[in-house]
């Protein structure tokens, strides 16, 4: 996965308001169904500028930010300083090549990040290994869609969306089961009449 596009992209990223009003959907629906408390450490893989873990900032004991977008943690460590947010823990990393530098945690999320990532049994496997025991697996992302989302990135080689069945068949491999799966927005892009929703599956290791 190439990060120039979201290098590009970092400094305006929160200017997008469906970005922020998305994160706080999906930050609640979470809460509401894994129930965090101050004990628990979390990771957001593929954070960003932390905008869902912003929302969950005072649901978790520490939060441990990760990114392979040197743009985007930059950012990311600018609003931590700004808000002197003090149980965040950013890290420019990449989890693929790098899963042992992470510490086990307790909870695991990612917001619009995993059909960017091209081996979906290989990053679930890793999940897995960084979870606790009955951990949390919480995967924010695309619908299964016609290709239409990223018409304009060059080189994606992503996935367009995902398909319950086979998302659910590859996490049921690597040790998870799905406790959760429901659709709470829905991005309707500017200019088109398309609309991708977006789904939330929350899974816990075995």
């Amino acid at each position: 996965m190439s990060t120039t596009h979201f290098n590009q992209k970092a400094k305006d990223w929160d200017k997008d308001l469906e970005k922020t009003a998305r994160a706080k959907l999906i930050a609640d629906e979470m809460v509401q169904i894994i129930k965090p408390n101050k004990d628990l450490n979390a990771l957001e893989f593929g954070c960003g500028t932390g905008l869902l873990s912003f929302e969950l900032q005072n649901y978790f004991k520490e939060i441990t930010l990760i990114d392979y977008s040197e743009g985007m943690i930059n950012v990311l460590k600018e609003k931590i300083e700004q808000q002197k947010i003090k149980n965040f823990k950013p890290l420019l990393i990449d989890l693929i090549k790098n899963p042992s530098k992470i510490e086990k945690t307790d909870v695991i999320y990612t917001l619009m990040t995993l059909h960017h990532i091209y081996n979906i049994e290989e990053i679930s496997s890793i999940f897995y290994s960084l979870l606790n025991r009955n951990g949390y697996l919480c995967i924010a992302d695309l619908v299964e869609e016609d290709g239409t989302f990223h018409p304009k990135e060059q080189n994606f080689d992503g996935h367009f969306g995902f398909n319950k069945k086979n998302l659910e068949t590859t996490l049921k491999k690597c040790g998870f089961k799905t406790i959760s799966y429901s659709t709470p927005y829905i991005i309707e892009k500017k200019n088109t009449l398309k609309k991708y929703p977006i789904f939330l599956l929350i899974a816990q290791k075995n």
